[in-house]
């Protein structure tokens, strides 16, 4: 599936959740969607893009396991480690990223709505685990979201330099 259209899954699965723990799912969704797209860009992206894709890869990575193993034991979840149960990650379905710059901006927008929602988890909470664990997830998301904006900074310098370089060609032919 294309890496658009997983986002914008992931982004209504976390406007719908109202609950501490499918927000922190959520989240977990998001940066497993960050290392799965930063993964697929350092292997076929732009090449410009694929040092900074593996950070972002890198990055989401360690996102995920923000959201692991004894932090969620301890805010009391439910969870026993590792994977979350019955939890598949959305970011399996990736086979491609077709609009690059759609999938950075709509990723970028994602890592910045789960960030504000781990905030309303963190505030609402009595659960210094669960607290703590929010806390860490904001730190990824805004991690994520750095490499994120400087993926796109550096698409942006690409394509003015082909205008640049496509207006300087057509000013030197012949007429």
């Amino acid at each position: 599936m294309d890496a658009v259209r997983l986002i914008g899954q992931s982004r209504a699965a976390l406007a719908q959740s109202r609950a501490a723990l499918d927000i922190l799912v959520e989240a977990w969704q998001a940066q497993a969607l960050a290392q799965a797209i930063g993964g697929q860009l350092a292997v076929s992206g732009p090449p410009e893009l694929r040092g900074e894709a593996r950070g972002l890869s890198e990055v989401g990575g360690r996102g995920c396991g923000v959201f692991e193993g004894p932090a969620l034991r301890a805010g009391g979840l439910g969870f026993t480690g590792g994977q979350p149960p019955d939890i598949r990650p959305r970011a399996a379905q990736l086979s491609e990223v077709s609009d690059t710059r759609g999938a950075l901006t709509g990723l970028g927008g994602l890592l910045g709505e789960v960030g504000i929602a781990l905030v309303g988890v963190a505030c609402a909470t009595d659960e210094e685990g669960l607290y703590w664990q929010c806390i860490e997830g904001i730190d990824a998301a805004d991690e994520s979201s750095d490499r994120v904006r400087g993926m796109l900074r550096r698409l942006t310098v690409r394509e003015q330099d082909r205008m640049r370089s496509a207006a300087r060609d057509s000013a030197t032919e012949p007429s």
